[in-house]
């Protein structure tokens, strides 16, 4: 049979001109949307993250955001990545955000990963383990009718992420930022809250691009492990994320900036308490986004993989129950509402639950990103083991992803003790601490994900 093949001439011709033949076009490596939605209060509420407030929020220093990427491979497996600028991803808005995108559009349950910016400048959450330890009762209603309008608002954005899918580029990139500090500081009676040079610290700002087939910037998605707690008074606003991504998308308008919390458990923005400072912070933060985007891209290859199970994690042994109603009885907080919330536990099921399940995510680009979303309030550690344990393509470590459920210590951390270690589970409505095998389940789930991840479509 004699083979036929177009002239030389006529490819010449038909690249010159931009057509080319059906048999030798090749499908986009990605698909990509993004959609951005504003989820600022619209009335006084109760905020979260300081036990210290008394009265409902006083007004709006910036307003706060619910945004979603939405990337598809060629293969048509998809990630919907959530980051909203509130205090916590609950489990149970979760679950039911999962529902509705299956529902609706198909999407995978594994295929959703949620991240929280964890601004402390933000309003309490329905179903999120603080809610009701340190809201006003009064205000339970405002705080109900918020998560009921924040539902629909986040079910609105991801649908027009996804509906929005059209043929994309995708890079990573990575500069660093220097503000945030360990804040675990050792003292002869503990450690204290306080800044700790020395104390370990992930500075690394990874930079998802997002561009069209010509190379023209749409998005970008960046991270950065530090707590959200620049500002603790009455105005709602994003704190330093806030204006990070405020900032970027002044300076590339049409650009959408989404910001996705890292593992800053233990660390803090330093210096603090200003609105200046907080500006400042963000700025800079924003400056080491589009330092990112000066230095070579990476190009993101398929396939998308995506896995996600739920981990057991171990609280340590309770206190016995007279010792819970001894503190339920006195007026000392945090401890009089956890005892109080144990008891109740305890009366309704007949036992303290003694476990959990954490989620836990990843999601592979082809070999060359590995992108983690970690449940909790996640120490730093995580992220640096895990980038350690993972060599070779690049490795992203989210915290506060999926279900913030308390403070994610590591061995490290609880073998000090403090307050991510203990004292701060007084504030959610769950036993603790944890015991010493978290980090190793956790660390252990991971890597097994990483390397036999379990297609989402």
């Amino acid at each position: 049979m004699t083979e036929k093949r177009i002239p030389v001439y006529l490819l010449l011709f038909l690249f010159v001109s931009g057509v080319v033949p059906a048999a030798e076009q090749q499908p986009a490596a990605w698909k990509a949307g993004v959609a951005v939605v504003k989820i600022t209060p619209t009335e006084p509420v109760w905020m979260s993250g300081y036990g210290g407030r008394k009265t409902p929020s006083e007004g709006v220093a910036t307003d706060l955001f619910a945004k979603a990427l939405a990337v598809e491979d060629a293969r048509g497996t998809r990630l919907v990545i959530v980051t909203m600028d509130v205090i916590v991803v609950p489990r149970a808005l979760r679950d039911w955000l999962e529902t509705q995108l299956k529902e609706k559009h198909g999407l995978a349950p594994g295929s959703l990963m949620m991240n929280a910016s964890h601004t402390h400048c933000g309003p309490e959450l329905s179903g999120s383990a603080l809610a009701g330890r340190m809201l006003n009762p009064e205000y339970a209603p405002a705080m109900e009718r918020y998560t009921a309008r924040l539902r629909q608002h986040l079910v609105a954005v991801a649908g027009e992420a996804l509906k929005k899918l059209a043929p994309a580029k995708l890079d990573f990139m990575r500069a660093r930022c220097g503000f945030a500090m360990n804040r675990r500081r050792p003292t002869p009676t503990g450690y204290a809250n306080a800044p700790n040079f020395d104390g370990p610290v992930d500075h690394e700002v990874p930079v998802l691009r997002v561009s069209d087939p010509k190379g023209k910037l749409a998005a970008v998605l960046f991270g950065y492990a530090c707590h959200n707690t620049t500002m603790g008074d009455y105005l709602i606003r994003g704190d330093y994320a806030g204006y990070a991504q405020k900032f970027f998308e002044e300076a590339h308008p049409g650009v959408t900036a989404m910001f996705m919390t890292g593992c800053g458990a233990d660390q803090n923005p330093y210096p603090r308490r200003s609105d200046d400072l907080c500006q400042y912070h963000g700025r800079s933060l924003a400056v080491a986004v589009a330092a990112a985007l000066e230095t070579v891209p990476k190009p993101l290859h398929g396939p998308l993989s995506v896995a996600f199970a739920d981990v057991t994690l171990d609280f340590a042994p309770p206190p016995p129950r007279e010792e819970l109603e001894k503190a339920a009885a006195s007026t000392k907080e945090p401890q009089r509402g956890h005892a109080a919330a144990l008891l109740k536990q305890l009366k309704k099921e007949g036992k303290i639950r003694s476990t959990y399940p954490a989620p836990v995510q990843v999601a592979r680009f082809g070999n060359d990103l590995t992108l983690i979303a970690l449940p909790g309030e996640t120490c730093v550690d995580f992220s640096l083991r895990l980038k350690r344990e993972l060599a070779g393509p690049a490795v992203w470590v989210a915290g506060y992803c999926n279900d913030v459920f308390a403070y994610l210590p590591s061995l490290r951390v609880l073998r000090e003790g403090g307050y991510e270690a203990a004292s701060a589970m007084l504030w959610y409505s769950l036993p603790g601490p944890f015991t010493e095998t978290v980090e190793e389940r956790v660390v252990s789930a991971v890597l097994r994900m990483a390397s036999s991840p379990i297609n989402a479509r």
